[in-house]
């Protein structure tokens, strides 16, 4: 694989999520150094032994002033807004985990930095490499589906399976206040399977919240830094050009969510496709076909392996998935090809797409007006279901300029990118 320009890459937050990428952005041909941050120093200093990465930074705002050409944001999810735009006004790329934001004035002010400083963005969204996700992709790009009128995205992931301990990790003493944490303002593993296969936006929106009844202080308005005592929620989504799209987000509920988080169903006038834990279905007005092995993954660690000793036991089935055959792997440098992958076959494929877009100076699928739209219609239904499912509208930043996407593709931009000459290793 050949690159325009090679760079360097600084890890913000050494928690659970950061070491299985940091392993990934290392070994990329396009990354020429790794560096790491974390509030929590030792933590930062661990991860870079562990991994024999290149140093860490003693701060965010160090390694802002830093020779680091991009940043990687692993931080806990509400924060994620104003790192990214602090980093993208210090001149870095960015790669963020997910959510984009918590507001609509958050997204808008990372969508203006990228547009004044023609920097690369992306966002981490696993669900638009989910096996489902592409197969759909696949069959929407065929005309199969027909006009597809309706579609189904679920992230059904109970808290008792592995985010009491994470939430534990990283919120220290007072964890119980970001447990609480609205399930609606996490959207994208479910938006992001849908529009990432059907492609759109949403126009409106009415959601109904599930008040908890747990009473252990999670989900609990008294205790909550988010307010929020909701935690399961349904939303329906009104798409443009007609057709609409249901959402769920479950904290509650009796699923097994460590063999499959996100699952997704789309419905065409020819044909649909249907997803539930264990196998998935195409059918037409004929016939109905199984296609779970086209989407099935296959372990490539083991849950034991000690680079997720840091991991719930609950959550590590997610970070040892390894490929589907509907994923294409020949497209991946050989470098990641032959590490593990998690999250159904997403991780080297998030790695490498912000690597090709900085390396390349092109867009990345998941830029920061794809993002927004996977972001944006969850922050919205969480205002529906504090007001009762009163229908609101969904606002959109519209789809990628032009003007920025020609910008990433010309070769007068890779300025921004210095030219790193020396190798790694």
């Amino acid at each position: 694989m050949t690159h325009t320009s090679r760079f360097s890459l600084g890890i913000v937050g050494a928690g659970q999520f950061a070491g299985q990428f940091a392993k990934l952005f290392h070994a990329h041909p396009a990354i020429s150094a790794v560096h790491v941050t974390d509030v929590i120093p030792e933590r930062a200093a661990a991860l870079v032994d562990r991994l024999g990465l290149d140093g860490t930074f003693p701060s965010f705002e160090a390694m802002l002033d830093g020779d680091v050409h991009a940043v990687a944001i692993f931080t806990q999810r509400w924060t994620h807004g104003p790192l990214v735009v602090q980093a993208l006004r210090a001149g870095k790329h960015v790669y963020s985990a997910v959510p984009m934001a918590i507001s609509v004035g958050e997204i808008a002010a990372i969508i203006e930095a990228v547009r004044d400083t023609g920097l690369t963005y992306m966002m981490g969204e696993t669900s638009y490499y989910n096996p489902a996700t592409v197969y759909a992709r696949q069959r929407r790009a065929e005309g199969a589906f027909g006009r597809i009128f309706y579609a189904e995205g679920d992230y059904v992931h109970d808290m008792d399976l592995g985010f009491y301990e994470a939430y534990q990790y990283s919120g220290g003493a007072e964890w119980k206040r970001t447990a609480s944490y609205p399930p609606m303002l996490y959207p994208t593993h479910s938006v992001g399977g849908v529009l990432g296969g059907i492609g759109g936006h949403a126009v409106s929106v009415s959601c109904i919240g599930v008040r908890d009844e747990r009473a252990d202080g999670v989900f609990d308005r008294e205790v909550s830094m988010f307010d929020n005592d909701f935690s399961n929620a349904t939303a329906l989504f009104e798409l443009a050009g007609g057709g609409s799209m249901r959402i769920n987000e479950f904290r509650r509920v009796g699923y097994p969510s460590h063999l499959r988080e996100s699952r997704f169903r789309y419905f065409g006038t020819e044909g649909s496709f249907e997803q539930l834990v264990d196998s998935a279905v195409w059918q037409d007005k004929e016939s109905v076909t199984d296609v779970s092995e086209l989407l099935r993954t296959t372990a490539t660690l083991a849950a034991d392996d000690p680079s997720l000793a840091d991991v719930a036991p609950a959550l590590r089935d997610a970070f040892v998935s390894g490929l589907a055959p509907v994923q294409d792997a020949s497209r991946l440098p050989r470098e990641l090809r032959a590490l593990p992958t998690g999250h159904e076959g997403s991780h080297q494929f998030l790695v490498d797409d912000f690597a090709r877009a900085v390396a390349d100076r092109t867009l990345p699928p998941v830029n920061a007006w794809e993002a927004a739209r996977y972001t944006l219609p969850g922050i919205i239904a969480h205002q529906s279901a504090l007001r009762g499912g009163e229908r609101l509208p969904v606002p959109d930043f519209g789809d990628a300029p032009a003007a920025v996407a020609a910008e990433a593709a010309s070769p007068s931009s890779a300025s921004s990118t210095p030219q790193v000459s020396e190798p790694r290793r």
